[in-house]
This record gives structure tokens, C-alpha cells and sequence, in this order.
């Protein structure tokens, strides 16, 4: 990389990191009061988490064989840099020029394994333990999120080998949280309440205000996997913008033939579905195929969200609905969408089934490990939370804190039974919610 390429990667790397507070905030106005605070902490701890194992081991098992000769079978990279080892120091203790390009890719790599289990959260809302969540983000992303990448952007990557598009995440990030998503809900079971309590948003300004970041993220997310200031970046960033605002309108009119309304919930999570269908298939398109895809990303979408009411499992915040249906519309149509006039590779059924091969692959995979993850953590040290602490509210049960204080207002305060775990951490002293 050049001066102008590291300045350019660096600066949309701080704009991916951006997107998981946004993220946050767009699914923390999703849940109910009772448990927004830890809607917002089960992203935020991600930022944690996975950024001490990326250095550690993470970037050398996702990348490593991509600095080495070494071959190992394209399943998942070596352990020649834990803990960033000869990457960044020279003998004498000096900045190794010569490693700024490595560092820079690593920055902007690392802010999207941040983000992937981030994303899972929303599906999980309102009824995991805390604890066990941040055992579990360690976990998934060492066994799911470093192979997959591995198999998609390394250099000996085996669907990087068989020419699959995905240019910033369809398969890696999207797919990937969607499958382990539907699985982990699979295993802890519905909320307490599914289908027979009004479980709405309790602050839709928060919810456009997270969409927002993160559709302003996302120009970082998508136009800064070109490497470069170039007219692939370019392209893929106008292409980011089309689709998601052709997904808007296609939300909205499946949501006003289906529901009779326009509502905010639906735009933020139209914006959304349009980011991610665009995300694999942006930099190989044109304008007007990126309209395309955003259109169908949306209706489909919005349709695909209101399987969890015919199929049975609680996808608390539409992850499945979104994600993995929105990474699958992406990944796939891009197949006969790809066009060589503004990228190398044209597209046709040959190319579909590269696509599907990368699509199915990869769900299949996250979605088994998955399973098997969560069961694991479900049968020793427990994944739910208890009933108890569920209806009383996670903020408390795990933060001993709440998203608001009424306190303070002049109209009093309503009481809550709240469980004794909750009590203690308040130091004995009576909480209200």
C-alpha cells in the first residue's frame, strides 16, 4: 500500500468501528426498557473481546497463510503471528516500515470480526446470561468467524480459490451471523411472553438514530475493502447508497400492501436489508443492477421477517430475517448480476453456482458449529438466563443499572420485583425500574 491507500484503509476502518456502537443503538431501541442496557453491552463487549483474541491468535489463523508459503488445505490460516510476532518490530526495537501495509489490513480486518457476533446479539435479546454470552462471542469467533474468512478473503482460502464473490462480507459476516443466529435461538428456546405479550420497541428514535451510524459505517464497511482510493471504491459506494435506499422503498410498499402502514421500524430495518444484500455483491455491479438487488432485498426481507411467527423459533430482532436472507439475496444474484465491465469477473449460471457453493457452505457450517457451541455452553454452564431474571429485566439482574431514571423526573418511581441477583449487586438497596 501506498501512503494514500493505508490513509484511506485506516480512516474506513475507524468508520467500521463505528458501526458496532451503531449497531448497538439500532437494536437497543429494538428490545423492551427492561433490558436495553445489556442490548447495548452484548455488542459492546464484542469490541473487547474479539480485538484482544485478533491479536493473539485471531489474525494469524484468518490471514496467516496469506504472509507464508505454507499450505494448509484452505480451511483455516497458521499460527506463525500470535501475538502479531515479527509483524511490527525490527531487532532493534524499531517500527518495521516495511509493516504498515500488514498493520493497516489487520486494522480494517479486525473491526469486521468485531462485528460479526456482534450482530448474532439481536436474536438473543432479552433472555441470555451475560456471562456466558462473552464465553460464547470468544468461542464462536475462534471456531466459526477465523475459518470462514479464512475460506473466503485468504489468498489459499479454498472458496477464495473457486472465484466466489463476496467483496465485503455476504458470506464471512452476513450468512455467517444469520445461520449461527437461527441456530443459538434454536437451542435457548423463545422468550418468556413470545406471541402472547406485546414485546415492542421502546424507543424507535434510537432505532433510526442506529440505522443511521450504521448505514454511515457501512460506506467504510463496503468501499474500503477496495484497498485503495480507487474506482472500485468508488463504484461500490455509490452502489452501497442505491441499494439501500431502493431497499427502503421496498419495505415500505410490502409493508403498506401487507400491514397498511409506513412505519420507522420498517424503514431502519429496510436501510438495513439493503446494506447487507449490497455488502457481497456492490464492487462487481452496476447502479442499475445495485437498484435491483436493494428492491428485492427489501420486500423479501420484509416478508421473511414474519417467519418466526409461522415457523416457531423466537429471532428476537430479526437477525435471520435480515441478515441471512439479506446475505443469501446478495451472494446470489450477484451470480448473473456480475458484470466485466466494472470488474473482472461476468456473470452466468457457472458463476450462480459458485455463489450458492459459497452461500450454502458457509450456512451450513456456522450453523452446525454453531448448534453444537451453544448446546455445549447450554448444558454446562447454562446460556439462558433464569425466568425469574427475564421477566424482571436483564439490566438489573447482570448491570445493576437502567436504561432510564424516573427518579429524577418528579413523578415518582413504579417498583419492581427484581431478583435477588439483581438486589445484591446494588449493594442490598431497594431498585426501581
Amino acid at each position: 500500500m501506498e501512503a494514500a491507500d493505508i490513509a484511506f484503509v485506516v480512516i474506513c476502518a475507524a468508520l467500521v468501528m463505528l458501526m458496532t456502537p451503531g449497531l448497538a443503538f439500532f437494536y437497543g431501541g429494538m428490545v423492551r426498557v427492561k433490558s436495553a442496557l445489556n442490548m447495548l453491552m452484548m455488542s459492546f463487549i464484542s469490541l473487547g473481546i474479539v480485538s484482544v483474541l485478533w491479536v493473539l491468535y485471531g489474525f494469524s489463523l484468518t490471514f496467516g497463510s496469506n504472509f507464508t508459503e505454507s499450505d494448509d488445505g484452505g480451511l483455516i490460516g497458521n499460527l506463525d503471528f500470535i501475538g502479531f510476532k515479527d509483524l511490527i518490530f525490527t531487532t532493534d526495537g524499531t517500527v518495521n516500515p516495511e509493516s504498515a501495509t500488514t498493520l493497516t489490513f489487520a486494522l480494517f480486518q479486525l473491526m469486521f470480526a468485531v462485528l460479526t457476533p456482534a450482530l448474532m446479539s439481536g436474536a438473543l435479546a432479552d433472555r441470555v446470561k451475560f456471562s456466558s454470552w462473552a464465553l460464547f462471542v470468544a468461542l464462536w469467533v475462534t471456531v466459526v468467524y477465523f475459518p470462514v474468512a479464512h475460506w473466503v478473503w485468504a489468498a489459499d482460502g479454498w472458496l477464495f480459490g473457486e472465484e466466489v464473490i463476496d467483496f465485503a462480507g455476504g458470506t464471512a459476516v452476513h450468512i455467517n451471523a444469520g445461520a449461527g443466529a437461527l441456530a443459538a435461538v434454536l437451542v435457548i428456546g423463545k422468550r418468556v411472553g413470545f406471541k402472547k405479550e406485546p414485546m415492542r420497541p421502546h424507543n424507535l428514535p434510537m432505532v433510526l438514530l442506529g440505522a443511521g451510524l450504521l448505514w454511515f459505517g457501512w460506506f467504510g464497511f463496503n468501499a474500503g475493502s477496495a484497498l485503495s482510493p480507487n474506482g472500485t471504491a468508488a463504484l461500490m459506494a455509490l452502489n452501497t447508497q442505491l441499494a439501500t435506499a431502493a431497499a427502503i422503498i421496498g419495505w415500505l410498499i410490502y409493508e403498506r400492501i401487507r400491514h397498511g402502514a409506513f412505519t420507522t421500524l420498517g424503514a431502519a430495518s429496510g436501510a438495513i436489508a439493503g446494506l447487507v444484500a449490497i455488502t457481497p455483491s456492490g464492487g462487481h455491479v452496476t447502479p442499475m443492477s445495485s437498484l435491483l438487488i436493494g428492491v428485492v432485498a427489501g420486500a423479501v426481507c420484509a416478508w421473511a421477517v414474519s417467519l418466526k411467527y409461522k415457523l416457531g423459533y423466537d429471532d428476537s430482532l430479526d437477525v435471520v430475517g435480515v441478515h441471512l436472507v439479506g446475505g443469501l439475496i446478495g451472494t446470489l444474484m450477484v451470480g448473473f448480476l456480475a458484470s466485466d465491465s466494472v470488474n473482472t469477473i461476468a456473470g452466468g449460471f457457472g458463476q450462480f453456482g459458485k455463489q450458492a457453493l459459497g452461500a450454502f457452505s458457509v450456512l451450513a457450517y456456522s450453523f452446525i458449529v454453531t448448534y453444537v457451541l451453544a448446546q455445549l455452553l447450554q448444558r454446562t454452564i447454562g446460556f439462558r438466563a433464569s425466568e425469574e431474571e427475564e421477566v424482571a429485566g436483564l439490566d438489573l439482574a447482570y448491570h445493576a443499572e437502567t436504561g432510564y431514571d424516573f427518579t429524577q423526573t418528579g413523578t415518582g418511581s413504579v417498583p419492581v420485583s427484581v431478583p435477588a441477583s439483581a438486589d445484591a449487586a446494588a449493594g442490598g438497596k431497594k431498585v426501581d425500574a
